[in-house]
């Protein structure tokens, strides 16, 4: 009778509980989307640089991505709605720090730092706070609709950034933020808790977590600037080879020798950050290596698609998030609808079919780019990727937090949003170098190949070019070359190079993604072939093996 009662406190309210966790995801999301758009803005204001903007965008996802797992076991030591307040506190500080920022040094400490850190908090307990205010048959759907508002943040995040800075203020977006914490606030006490479970942190485990994920992601985040392996012309290096590799060696370094010691404290009978058993769980490591890969896909997509609008078609930031639109209404219809039409649907089958979704949607988009093309290209090829992105979203967060106890669902939650924000890091990072490496190789095989263009040009641009051709639009194309004195027949020629180049590029780039998300299919044979609280559900294995299904 009592598990009745618990049931129906959990179903009342259910919408307002799932509107707040969708709104403290959405927030999460949103600052690093709008930025991008509105960084020339920010730079003017603050008396800075845009490299000084994007070093703020770097350590925001290096503060955030390195605490994550520290965040989920602070969640488990405090209680997870204690958390999610900690850090919305901390969270809305950062964000009205930002706001009145004057200078790049305080918006560094409001956005990179207060935000970076009550994000850590804030996403770990959102995973554990849906487990404890919905049944198991009910997850599915509440996980799908939170994970879709985070995506719709990275789609509307451009439009809303664009249309703020453009008619206002950038500012009022990190105000607006504070309102939206203040309203959650108001609120916080209709979630249900999921009470401390009385254990210590792990400060050695914590610290070596921090080093190590750091080194990881920030070596990715500067690849573009130093190079994967061999330094970029110019760019610092370390016994001949980019600090990029050495980060990456490091931080591999570091995290096996903090997979040591947690086996150590496990053994022992002491408290470890993470549990190790947890990462030998096949269905808890398939679900983490398909959140891995999603955001791996969803950052080259998000990569790709706004430089072919904004920069190939010279569209308005604003114009290029309208384009952008439908995916995010094709990613909560199927979020919201998959669980709702087939509740108890297989998610093997489900993540299968929304990855073949985003694959079709890719390959549609790399056909239809050509010189011709115009914006409206872009929306057959967005409502795929919606469609797959949402069947994805509609299943992962109940996979992945089904297949622990709920008591374990914080330190899940601390891995899910690492294995996010190192996906979403690799991937703009893989696929901008990739894109500049074919951007380079098409223009300067155009320019020395094209006879139009004098030897001595080509000679000069082959040169010049030759550490990274910028991805330029023709209106800034024809600005530099007129201020740099080419006219006539060779500034055309030189426009024409370019145009084919981008293109080449941004094929290659979408071919790769493409690639990428095949790829991930042969890791779908670890996801479970019962839904969450579907009748025998529990008879279904998590270390089933198939690749059938």
């Amino acid at each position: 009778m009592s598990d009745n009662v618990s049931v129906a406190r959990r179903s009342a309210g259910s919408g307002q509980v799932l509107l707040v966790l969708a709104a403290g995801q959405f927030l999460m999301t949103l600052d690093s989307s709008v930025m991008n758009v509105s960084m020339a803005t920010v730079a003017a204001d603050v008396g800075t640089t845009i490299t000084g903007i994007q070093t703020a965008i770097t350590l925001y996802t290096l503060v955030m991505a390195t605490l994550m797992i520290t965040g989920g076991k602070v969640g488990a030591i405090l209680g997870r709605r204690r958390a999610f307040g900690l850090g919305l506190v901390i969270y809305a500080a950062g964000s009205l720090t930002t706001a009145l920022a004057p200078n790049l040094t305080v918006l560094l400490i409001g956005w990179s730092l207060l935000e970076g850190i009550g994000a850590a908090l804030i996403m770990p307990a959102i995973v554990s706070l849906v487990a404890a205010n919905f049944p198991p048959e009910r997850r599915t759907a509440a996980y799908g609709l939170v994970a879709a508002a985070g995506a719709m943040a990275v789609a509307v995040g451009p439009l809303l950034g664009g249309a703020v800075t453009t008619f206002a203020s950038w500012r009022y977006v990190f105000a607006g933020e504070v309102v939206i914490v203040v309203i959650i606030l108001m609120v916080l006490r209709k979630l249900q808790d999921v009470p401390p479970a009385g254990v210590r942190l792990d400060l050695v485990g914590s610290g070596l977590s921090v080093l190590g994920l750091g080194a990881l992601v920030y070596g990715v985040l500067r690849s573009s600037e130093w190079g994967w392996v061999l330094p970029k012309p110019g760019g610092p290096q370390l016994a001949g080879l980019s600090p990029t590799l050495w980060l990456l060696l490091t931080g591999l370094g570091v995290m096996y020798g903090f997979l040591r010691w947690e086996t150590h404290l496990a053994r022992t009978d002491r408290q470890p950050l993470l549990d190790p058993a947890l990462l030998r769980n096949r269905q808890l490591s398939g679900g983490l290596s398909m959140f891995f890969a999603q955001f791996l896909i969803q950052a080259g997509v998000f990569f790709a698609v706004p430089l072919f609008l904004s920069v190939v078609l010279e569209l308005s930031a604003l114009e290029t998030g309208v384009r952008i639109l439908p995916l995010s209404f094709a990613l909560v219809l199927a979020a919201a609808g998959i669980p709702k039409l087939r509740p108890n649907a297989n998610p093997r089958r489900v993540v299968r079919i929304g990855l073949g979704s985003m694959i079709v949607g890719i390959l549609i988009l790399v056909a239809g780019m050509d010189p011709g093309s115009d914006a409206a290209v872009v929306m057959v090829p967005m409502l795929f990727m919606g469609l797959g992105l949402g069947a994805l979203s509609s299943q992962l967060g109940a996979i992945t937090v089904s297949a622990v106890p709920d008591s374990q669902s914080a330190e899940v939650g601390g891995l899910q949003n690492t294995a996010t924000n190192l996906g979403a890091s690799l991937g703009t990072a893989l696929i901008g170098s990739v894109l500049i490496a074919t951007l380079t190789t098409s223009a300067i095989g155009g320019i020395e190949n094209n006879p139009a263009v004098p030897v001595s040009v080509q000679q000069q641009a082959s040169t010049e070019l030759a550490d990274g051709v910028p991805f330029l639009s023709t209106t800034q194309l024809q600005d530099a070359l007129g201020a740099a004195g080419v006219t006539g027949a060779t500034a055309d020629a030189i426009v024409d190079v370019n145009s084919d180049a981008r293109l080449d590029a941004l094929r290659v780039a979408l071919a790769l993604t493409a690639l990428l998300a095949v790829a991930a299919l042969f890791a779908t044979g670890r996801l479970p072939a019962r839904a969450v609280g579907a009748p025998g559900r529990e008879d279904d294995s998590p270390t089933d093996d198939s690749a059938s299904g």
